[in-house]
């Protein structure tokens, strides 16, 4: 890894930290906008960055920095919604490779890969609050009650993210790429 691509990694970890302060308070799930920062950060860095910033935004929010929706710590594995915090890492991979198949990266490209990788935050998000409520809490939950509050409560708002994140990327990505040009004189970073 060379020095730009650790301040694009470091850089889409930050922004899926400050979204997750810019949220609306649903009961069990906040919607936030971590999905939109998580999205785009495959689809502008690749599969491998666009994970590793994931990564680094969960590994420094389990040491101890109150960067997630609802503090920090080690001890946020515990909360019912880390699971959606593990997929994140998922669909910034899956977003990622999905968008760089094609050399003309498209809009519905875009979309298809976000929307694959949203599955994979909604599958381990709603798997963990449903294990977590009924086997750490002890508290009985149906998975009817988990799919619910875990997931059609918050997919409208998720997927128009992930259709923002499309759009906002396919402009994005010329200008990155240019920058990158311009200043290493290669991609084998962020194409990888």
């Amino acid at each position: 890894m060379n020095t730009k691509s650790i301040c694009l990694v470091s850089l889409f970890a930050a922004l899926t930290a400050v979204g997750a302060y810019i949220k609306i308070p649903i009961p069990y799930v906040p919607f936030t906008l971590q999905l939109l920062f998580c999205v785009l950060a495959g689809l502008l860095l690749g599969p491998k960055l666009g994970a590793l910033s994931q990564i680094v935004y969960v590994a420094t929010g389990l040491l101890g920095v109150p960067i997630f929706a609802e503090g920090g710590g080690p001890l946020y594995i515990f909360k019912p919604t880390f699971g959606y915090l593990i997929g994140f890492i998922v669909c910034a991979y899956v977003a990622g490779y999905i968008s760089h198949l094609k050399q003309s990266r498209n809009i519905s490209t875009n979309i298809i890969g976000s929307l694959i990788g949203l599955f994979f935050v909604y599958l381990l998000g709603v798997s963990y609050l449903y294990v977590i409520y009924n086997v750490y809490l002890k508290i009985s939950k149906t998975i009817s009650w988990a799919l619910y509050w875990g997931f059609l409560v918050c997919v409208p708002g998720d997927i128009f993210l992930c259709i923002v994140a499309s759009i906002v990327a396919k402009r994005l990505k010329p200008m990155l790429e240019k920058i990158l040009i311009i200043n290493t004189g290669y991609l084998q970073d962020i194409k990888e």
